[in-house]
């Protein structure tokens, strides 16, 4: 098995892909190892590695954020933890229900609402997968759409950048009754 690394804009977090399907759908972000005890092998095993502080799993990929040390000496036990998982055929997630989180908006603007996750869905994401983390809308309120950042984009330098500059314009472009993005 071969597992190929991408380093992320968020230079704490590398992309690692194991040339297979890590989850059918949706995705999943772990910030402690509690989180993923009794929901996540693969996640609680590679809390295990010394440094590893955050693990998010996406479609094709898992991005782990470390707190210290250099990924030269940090890659090689985090590899291991992966191509054990998946030649072991464990799956993935060993609790497969997916706890939708609430979203914040007004009836009136459901319209609105629908069209900024559409733009969210179809232009943002995979953008931002491409960097191994996720994006997800979490609510709009008085022309502020609030969104949710994950994996590599949570804490990354740039993501602030990317939420003002990038989807911010976009959204703004698309839906006039939006004037700002903020991170949740």
């Amino acid at each position: 098995m071969f597992i190929q690394t991408e380093m992320t804009p968020n230079p704490a977090t590398l992309k690692f892909l194991p040339g297979r399907t890590v989850l059918e759908e949706g995705t999943r972000e772990f910030l402690t190892s509690d989180d993923a005890e009794g929901v996540s092998p693969l996640a609680a095993r590679l809390f295990e590695v010394e440094g590893v502080t955050a693990v998010f799993l996406g479609s094709d990929f898992v991005s782990v954020t470390k707190d210290r040390g250099d990924w030269e000496s940090l890659k090689p036990p985090v590899l291991g933890v992966i191509m054990e998982h998946f030649m072991s055929g464990q799956p993935v997630l060993s609790d497969e229900r997916h706890v939708a989180e609430d979203e914040d908006f007004d009836d009136a603007d459901k319209e609105v609402v629908t069209t900024i996750k559409e733009l969210i869905e179809t232009r943002v994401r995979p953008a931002v997968a491409n960097d191994g983390g996720d994006i997800t809308f979490k609510g709009f309120r008085d022309g502020v759409v609030y969104l949710k950042m994950q994996g590599a984009c949570s804490g990354c330098p740039s993501a602030t950048a990317t939420l003002r500059h990038g989807i911010e314009n976009l959204l703004k472009h698309f839906v006039p009754e939006v004037q700002e993005v903020q991170p949740v």
